[in-house]
């Protein structure tokens, strides 16, 4: 039997990039790659430290997520615990756009409306 190879460095299966830009009062996060077990937590903490502890006005966060090209449960679980962060200091987090993947999980698990705008 060959030998197994070595595993993969953590930052190896990271694929995905999170860019800010937008008001300071309401930042926009581009985020782009593949949000999985691996890169959920960091996506989280990238969000929640924009969001910060609530002193940057009562705006809260938009999320542009067209460029995400993989979304699992845990990266789902990731933006819901960023959505309850952003509550816990009455703001809102939305998201801007969707890829198709992510719009898909998004409707299967119920989760749209968390999300949507305010009308």
């Amino acid at each position: 039997m060959p030998p197994l190879p070595p595993p993969r460095p953590a930052w190896a299966a990271h694929r995905l990039t999170v860019r800010f830009g937008g008001a300071e009062d309401r930042p926009l996060a581009i985020v782009a790659g593949e949000i999985d077990q691996d890169g959920a937590e960091a996506l989280r903490h990238a969000l929640e430290s924009v969001l910060g502890d609530g002193t940057n006005g009562p705006g809260g966060l938009d999320v542009d997520l067209r460029e995400v090209s993989f979304c699992d449960c845990a990266g789902l679980n990731a933006l819901l615990r960023v959505r309850l962060h952003a509550l816990d200091s009455g703001r809102t987090v939305t998201l801007s756009a969707v890829s198709g993947q992510v719009g898909r999980l998004l409707s299967l698990s119920g989760t749209e409306e968390l999300f949507a705008a305010a009308a």
